[in-house]
C-alpha cells in the first residue's frame, strides 16, 4: 500500500482526544453499574456521545487524518 493511500488508523489529535474521552466515560460507567448508581450510569453514556461530538467536530476543524492542523509523521 502507498502512502498516498494510507487512511491514517486515526492517528490525530482529534482521534486521540475522542479516544480518550470515550474511554473515561466507559471506565466510569462500567464502575457506577458495579456500584450500582444508575444516574451516573446514564452520565457516563451522556460523555460517551459528547466524546464523538468532540472527536467529529476537531476533525473539522482541520485536527483529524491529513488535517490543515495536525502534523503528519512520516512511518518508518
Amino acid at each position: 500500500m502507498s502512502d498516498l493511500n494510507e487512511p491514517g488508523h486515526g492517528n490525530s489529535p482529534a482521534a486521540w482526544t475522542a479516544v480518550i474521552i470515550m474511554l473515561t466515560a466507559f471506565t466510569i460507567g462500567t464502575i457506577a453499574f458495579c456500584l450500582d448508581v444508575a444516574w451516573l450510569v446514564w452520565a457516563s453514556a451522556g460523555l460517551l456521545v459528547v466524546g464523538l461530538i468532540v472527536g467529529g467536530v476537531m476533525a473539522r476543524l482541520g485536527y483529524g487524518v491529513g488535517g490543515s492542523r495536525s502534523a503528519g509523521k512520516a512511518h518508518s
